[in-house]
């Protein structure tokens, strides 16, 4: 199946990992890299504008897009946070297509599916990546998050604070 056909929020998520008989594991390896100690002056935040639903190959893939180029241009001097987490478990129920494909499936018989990926539901409004940086490095930081931006499913915007506000 496409990724599109899990974007949608629809329904209630499944997440109760115990009753799934073998939950997928996680694609993201770290929610926090960088800096973790220093506090920074600015903070650049992708938010969300509608809500989505996000699977965990997209956030790792924004991750690591937004990571690689703040640590070839900054070295250790930020801090990246990936906020949502992927709690709700996707299912899908397999149909093969082609010759002699009755023999092996039921259609809609016990159409509850088999876990093939987790995601995370994103509202409107909600920061899905928060990079702090100093005040010398915010280009930097708008760029990492334009390329984060591009492995989301849905659209998002910058928005730069300053740490006091």
């Amino acid at each position: 199946m496409k990724a599109k056909n899990y974007r949608q929020v629809k329904g209630q998520p499944y997440t109760r990992k115990e009753y799934a008989r073998s939950p997928p594991p996680l694609k993201i390896t770290k929610f926090t890299m960088g800096d973790t100690k220093k506090e920074f002056p600015v903070e650049a935040k992708l938010v969300s504008l509608e809500n989505a639903q996000v699977r965990h190959n997209a956030l790792e893939a924004a991750r690591i897009a937004s990571n690689r180029h703040l640590a070839t241009n900054l070295g250790e001097n930020y801090f990246l946070r990936i906020v949502p987490y992927p709690h709700a478990i996707l299912r899908e129920n397999k149909m093969i297509f082609g010759a002699h494909a009755d023999r092996l499936q039921d259609g809609m018989r016990r159409a509850f599916g088999k876990s093939v990926g987790t995601a995370a539901r994103v509202k409107t409004d909600q920061s899905i990546i928060i990079i702090g940086v100093d005040e010398d490095s915010v280009e930097v930081a708008k760029q990492a998050l334009e390329r984060g931006r591009a492995k989301l499913p849905m659209p998002c915007y910058i928005a730069i604070e300053k740490a006091g506000d």
